[in-house]
């Protein structure tokens, strides 16, 4: 009989999340130097709620990154709701009419740093696999929001 291969643990510390979003029927809302300051000034402000963001790459029509919620604290449900409000009002107020999001985010616990690592190369390798610059790090809505966490 063959016998399904367990982890050994699932997470040693706070769980790492992969979250993965997109715009309301693909539209190009992301990419631009003001929705960029707006993500950055949320994720930062979410350590104050106990949101640590790590990573993350803003698509034109989507958006990865990785976060992390100690158990306890806001619900990742909760936090990527407040991250869409936030954003949307910012495109409210310039002038740009919602719908802003599709409904929902693809979320994935992360369990290793294998797991991550690939993660983390496709989001990086994202830019360039759509044409948009030769070289991931040409990308400019792309970084990492606490440069002291692992992710």
């Amino acid at each position: 009989m063959h016998r399904l291969t367990r982890l050994e643990s699932l997470f040693t510390d706070t769980p790492v999340y992969f979250i993965t979003t997109c715009t309301e029927k693909r539209r190009h809302l992301l990419d631009n130097d003001a929705t960029h300051q707006v993500f950055r000034r949320f994720c930062t402000d979410a350590r104050e709620r106990g949101a640590l963001v790590g990573k993350y790459v803003l698509m034109p029509d989507h958006l990865h990154l990785f976060v992390c919620i100690p158990p306890g604290e806001m619900r990742i449900a909760a936090w990527m709701k407040s991250l869409k409000n936030s954003l949307s009002k910012h495109w409210r107020e310039t002038g740009i009419e919602a719908p802003h999001w599709q409904k929902g985010y693809f979320d994935h616990l992360i369990r290793s740093d294998e797991s991550h690592a690939d993660k983390w190369r496709y989001v990086r390798d994202n830019p360039v696999r759509a044409g948009l610059v030769e070289r991931p790090e040409d990308w400019l809505y792309a970084g990492r929001i606490l440069p002291d966490v692992g992710f």
